[in-house]
């Protein structure tokens, strides 16, 4: 090979390398947004963890604020879920065991009293049980439906959620975004080349050592950038030259919007954790005070014509007990009942309905928020990384292909 074909072939590399430090700073930039989900290396500076993760509860109250509080109340995701199928769901999972949960409450309460009563007046209460237990879930539901907003907050149960399960966060941003996230990482094959091109003419003409280092910041820079501005501008549909123009990430609003909501309403607005949070969280006490009333209420409507000889037999407070046992068994039956994954797959659906008709509905300002933060908190470190390793690129190129002196 003549040395003139081989200075060619070094030129033509300028634009090949562009194109490889353009897809690697891309591929990089994205890598680096989720992974890895703990900070790994030496803390506080020598080391990394993913954009996502490491700001996992800005990142969650964003989520809330800029999409969830949009697409719906609370009151409207419960009305949605309906209560009405959801006590008919606990009753069903009751029913069938009446026997055996009062058997249990009274064996550990008072064991040798309920031991030597008669068959026939424990059936009484059986029976009784089983009669008032479908207007006991009837007025707990209806109890309980008016005071939803008091009992259940939705930002801080999501956000909570996701800032514990880092890879349901990522998820969230991974899935709805993985059209242009894809397009990131082969862009910046193409602009690489495409920027290469200018590069290789001012080496060609001006072949001083500054200028691969350089221009290869400048392609690994320019590459996110246009990339990210592409994703998301123009917000609004425009029409230049006759052509249409609009952000790739915008224009998918209806399929992202099916997308969302679906994960949403099936990962983290469940009724089992919906549930969860009235019975664990902030309003905890106030959810099982109204679950303890009613169930209360019902061991006297059970008690009938025996509660007198009961409270004789076991006294005021040992039946105060009963009716206390009987008011948490039933919030842990609760508990269990809406752990069911079918049913939550049911009610998930009624839920997604609406906030997906909804989220398609958004402006195209509200609706890119949904993705948008996950590349504003840190963009520009992002962009900066891929102008770095550009620079290192152009200077391995500048040593290795041209030969220059290290």
């Amino acid at each position: 090979m003549t040395l003139e074909w081989l200075e060619l072939l070094k030129l033509g590399s300028i634009p090949l390398i562009a194109a490889v430090v353009g897809w690697s700073t891309n591929w990089l930039a994205i890598r680096l947004t989720f992974y890895p989900l703990e900070f790994t290396g030496l803390k506080p500076v020598f080391g990394w963890q993913g954009i996502i993760p490491s700001k996992a509860r800005r990142m969650a109250e964003i989520c809330v604020d800029s999409t969830l509080t949009k697409l719906g109340t609370v009151t409207e995701i419960v009305e949605k879920m309906n209560p009405s199928v959801i006590g008919q769901h606990i009753l069903a999972s009751i029913e069938p065991r009446i026997d055996e949960l009062v058997d249990e409450v009274m064996l550990k309460r008072h064991r040798t009293l309920w031991q030597n009563l008669p068959r026939s007046v424990k059936h009484i209460a059986y029976q009784r049980i089983e009669d008032e237990l479908p207007n006991t879930i009837d007025a707990l539901v209806d109890d309980m439906s008016p005071k939803i907003e008091e009992l259940f907050d939705l930002k801080t149960m999501v956000v909570a959620q996701l800032e514990q399960d880092k890879t349901l966060l990522n998820r969230i941003f991974l899935e709805c975004g993985a059209n242009e996230f894809r397009f990131i990482v082969r862009s910046g094959l193409w602009f690489g080349f495409v920027f290469g091109i200018p590069q290789l003419l001012l080496w060609y003409f001006f072949p001083s050592g500054w200028i691969l280092p350089i221009c290869g910041f400048a392609v690994g820079w320019a590459t996110n950038w246009v990339a990210l501005n592409m994703i998301f501008r123009p917000v609004n549909p425009t029409r230049i030259i006759g052509f249409t123009l609009h952000g790739l990430f915008l224009k998918r609003q209806p399929e992202v919007s099916e997308l969302f909501c679906k994960l949403v309403t099936e990962e983290i607005l469940t009724v089992e954790k919906v549930a969860q949070a009235m019975l664990q969280g902030q309003h905890a006490e106030r959810t099982r005070a109204l679950i303890r009333k009613h169930f209360e209420a019902l061991v006297d409507d059970a008690a009938g014509l025996i509660k007198p000889l009961a409270q004789v037999a076991i006294g005021p407070k040992g039946f105060a007990d009963i009716k206390k046992e009987t008011g948490l068994k039933a919030i842990d039956i609760s508990k269990e009942t809406l752990s069911d994954p079918l049913f939550n797959r049911e009610r998930a659906q009624a839920v997604q309905e609406i906030m997906a008709e909804r989220m398609r509905a958004l402006p195209s300002e509200d609706f890119q928020n949904l993705l948008r933060p996950c590349f504003q908190e840190d963009e520009i470190k992002l962009i900066l990384i891929g102008g770095v390793l550009g620079a290192l690129a152009g200077l391995a190129q500048l040593v290795w292909v041209f030969g220059a002196p290290i």
